[in-house]
């Protein structure tokens, strides 16, 4: 039992701007939507920049104690200095540059103590306060309190003391609410606008695709599988949405995180967001070697899976055969073998972000570790502030977050731009051309092949040289063993399949020069194999064309379809797929009904009988007299008994008319037809 694979997955650059500029013409009429969706991204990006400096800003302004004592010769001129007398400033730390603090640390001139300062007129106000004074150092306007006797005051008057700081937190922290509130709500309208931009944008392109396979030629079905005609309409339109709805528009908020992020630390102190970068060249080299492997990986586990399918379809749909000449165990263990490939194959692309993953979280946390050491040195040294450095570490963990996601975002470009070539690898695809021909009024039905030379491939000449006319409303039925041609002949008259050489004509006008759906609406064809669409009966015979449930009726009882009115539902009878639920026989019928009701003037029956028993034979028989009469009919038939009326009957044998007469000349000349003749009814 083979296995048939079409591997057809195409990897080519994994961005290529020619495809995304096509890709934004689906995006186009929904512009306007995309550019609210980036701008709301952007504006929740900055509310996340946000919360950190507002963290930032609680410690240093109200939590830590906002003055220092620096010695100089001279008064300061930062810091709001006030002057203590003997050469001393109370200075707001908060207020003075890092550089400054990192000098006046340095040279030992700024007190490693923190104060509090409380103006005299403040003291006086609150007698919670002045009864603490003992407490309180006196300098010149006020007083002043380190950390240790703050902690040595009863709670009440501390929050007396502190009410400023009190009311600044509840204040930043109604800010903090307020931003979740509005990230909340905007993340909501946020993603509902990019999902319904996104939904769009795949609705148009499935049915840009659809309708462009509707009018690809009949041809491109022979030789491209239907699965993969289906998975463009599936799997590839929705890579190209995960692509629009994700990495798209997160690539913007990325960026823009990446670079806010850079700022606001070299803002801090640009030292440590050096020393913070310089683990860069690690994880731009980490990153590359995750690309590139699981690039293979991803590749892998796409063909493992497109074989695991193909293998599936294959035996669910040949499961009467593997059943009836015992080959479930030999079907399993092939199950089995292919089923542990893709099993290999996920499980190689699931240890290259196994690996990935606790890398970067390893490097943030050593980057994290970085910022503690050498940060809280500078703290200490009151080069940075308590709060820039909590700041510091909450900024370091989010720098990591847009490299992991655009890493990761790669491999969602790379499949969508993967799908996007085998998309418009089928968009491309030349249609036909439809609504430029001529039409033919009256249109009588007559056949004329001149000469008609053709082949599927190169030289390999299926049609020699064929010729012959079917007047209106005659019968011509075409005989030959298997591989003649036959069906050849009824696909260049549907225009099928472009011929090489000679002339075909309808009612004198080459078939090239007709518009093919007026050409294809003038025929019916009733094929061996009978397709029945899922639906109910009065469906399957209408087709959802402009004909009345009378018309369709009166075509199956035309036909003798009587078994349709026997059913529990009568015409509203519902068909499975492909009519698995009607015998045989009853499918048949049915397109004949069909065929009958689309009120053709020329009709093709290609093997419509071959499969059908004695009996319905016999039954359809004399509707096909009926259905044929005045109408130019081409019967493809093997069994000779269904066309001895035939008005002329023409046999092909490698490719040629061999012989052509009716039925007792072709006998009288005792020759192919003869010999044809005689094995079926010797």
């Amino acid at each position: 039992m083979s296995t048939p694979f079409h591997d057809d997955e195409v990897m080519g650059k994994a961005f290529d701007a020619h495809l995304m500029r096509r890709l934004i013409r689906f995006l186009a009429p929904y512009r306007t939507l995309f550019f609210v969706c980036v701008i709301l991204t952007m504006v929740l990006a900055g509310m996340q920049l946000l919360i950190p400096y507002i963290t930032k800003t609680a410690i240093d302004n109200y939590m830590t104690l906002p003055h220092s004592i620096v010695t100089l010769d001279e008064r300061p001129t930062v810091g709001n200095p006030l002057d203590l007398a003997d050469g001393r400033y109370l200075v707001e730390t908060g207020n003075v540059p890092p550089e400054t603090r990192r000098e006046w640390e340095a040279t030992g001139k700024l007190s490693p103590e923190r104060y509090l300062f409380i103006p005299a007129a403040k003291v006086a106000e609150q007698e919670a306060i002045a009864q603490h004074l003992p407490r309180f150092t006196a300098v010149r306007g006020g007083y002043i309190i380190n950390e240790e006797g703050l902690r040595a005051l009863p709670a009440a008057d501390l929050v007396v003391l502190r009410r400023s700081a009190i009311a600044g937190i509840v204040h930043l922290a109604m800010v903090f609410i307020f931003i979740l509130i509005a990230r909340f709500l905007f993340g909501i309208v946020q993603v509902y606008l990019l999902q319904y931009t996104g939904q769009r944008v795949m609705y148009d392109m499935r049915g840009n695709i659809f309708g462009h396979v509707l009018r690809l030629p009949l041809s491109y079905f022979d030789r491209t599988p239907v699965g993969r005609v289906v998975t463009r309409t599936t799997n590839d339109v929705n890579a190209i949405n995960e692509m629009f709805t994700s990495m798209l528009v997160n690539l913007f908020r990325d960026t823009f995180l990446l670079l806010g992020v850079i700022v606001i630390m070299f803002s801090f102190d640009w030292r440590l967001a050096l020393a913070v970068l310089a683990l860069f060249p690690v994880i731009v080299l980490a990153t590359w070697q995750f690309r590139n492997r699981v690039r293979v990986a991803y590749r892998e586990v796409r063909r493992q899976i497109a074989k695991l399918n193909s293998y599936l379809q294959e035996s669910i749909s040949g499961m009467r055969i593997i059943q009836v000449f015992v080959q479930e165990r030999k079907a399993n263990a092939r199950f089995a073998e292919i089923n542990r490939d893709t099993y290999r194959a996920n499980m190689h692309q699931l240890v290259t972000f196994a690996i990935f993953r606790p890398l970067m979280s390893l490097l943030g946390s050593f980057a994290i570790a970085l910022v503690i050491w050498y940060g809280g040195l500078n703290v200490l040294r009151g080069g940075l502030s308590l709060g820039a450095l909590t700041a510091f570490i909450q900024y370091v963990g989010m720098l990591f977050e847009p490299i992991l996601r655009l890493s990761e975002g790669y491999n969602v470009l790379q499949a969508a731009m993967a799908s996007a070539e085998r998309i418009f690898l089928l968009l491309d695809e030349k249609q036909e051309d439809r609504g430029t021909g001529k039409t033919i009024s009256p249109f009588h039905g007559r056949i004329e092949f001149r000469d008609v030379w053709f082949a599927y491939n190169k030289d390999e000449w299926i049609l020699k040289g064929v010729s012959f006319t079917a007047a209106p409303g005659e019968q011509i039925a075409i005989v030959g063993p298997t591989g003649e041609g036959k069906t050849t002949i009824i696909r260049l008259l549907l225009r099928m399949y472009p011929f090489q050489k000679g002339e075909i004509l309808l009612d004198g006008v080459p078939i090239e020069q007709l518009d093919i759906s007026y050409l294809r609406s003038q025929m019916a064809v009733v094929l061996q194999d009978v397709f029945l669409f899922s639906g109910d009966i009065m469906d399957n015979i209408r087709l959802h064309a402009d004909i009345s449930e009378e018309e369709a009726i009166a075509a199956a009882r035309f036909v003798s379809a009587d078994f349709v009115e026997e059913l529990p539902n009568g015409y509203k009878t519902k068909v499975e797929e492909r009519g698995v639920t009607l015998s045989y026989g009853e499918r048949q019928l049915l397109s004949f009904a069909r065929a009958v009701a689309f009120k053709p003037r020329v009709l093709v029956l290609d093997e419509a009988t071959a499969s059908i028993d004695s009996q319905t034979e016999n039954l359809i028989q004399k509707s096909l007299l009926k259905i044929m009469k005045g109408r130019t009919s081409i019967v493809i038939a093997h069994r000779l008994s269904t066309i001895r009326e035939a008005d002329k009957i023409i046999v092909l044998h490698k490719g040629k008319v061999f012989e052509s007469g009716t039925h007792q000349d072709l006998l009288a000349q005792n020759g192919l037809y003869a010999a044809l003749h005689a094995l079926q009814f010797a």
